[in-house]
């Protein structure tokens, strides 16, 4: 199983990103997707988790500015950012609860992707 981030960049303040992360592999499903950022010197703090349809929870930090969707036939998970300020910078990575296939058994577990950077700034 694999999660690949993309969508990061530079932006100015007020700005807007849209962030995605596809899983790929011998998925069987999924539960849970979030985003988490770490911005240089911080710890990894979670940004948006969406558990199901209705379920999503975000920081406080980012509530009225991001919206997570999810597209569950493509295993994607999308972060729209709205309104960013600087301290919206960070390294962002997508994290999914995956039950996968392996020899034809069923396994369960977290996958993070990679990361993409996100840096806001005039």
């Amino acid at each position: 199983v694999q999660l690949q981030a993309s969508g990061g960049g530079l932006e100015q303040p007020g700005g807007s990103l849209k962030l995605s992360c596809a899983a790929s592999g011998s998925i069987s499903s999924i539960r849970d997707m979030a985003w988490y950022r770490q911005a240089p010197g911080k710890e990894r703090e979670l940004v948006a988790e969406m558990s199901g349809p209705g379920r999503i929870n975000y920081a406080d930090s980012v509530l009225g500015r991001f919206r997570v969707s999810r597209d569950y036939a493509k295993n994607t998970l999308y972060l729209q950012m709205n309104s960013l300020v600087p301290e919206d910078t960070g390294v962002y990575v997508c994290k999914a609860d995956v039950t996968y296939t392996r020899d034809m058994n069923y396994y369960s577990g977290d996958f993070w992707g990679q990361g993409t950077q996100v840096t806001v700034s005039s």
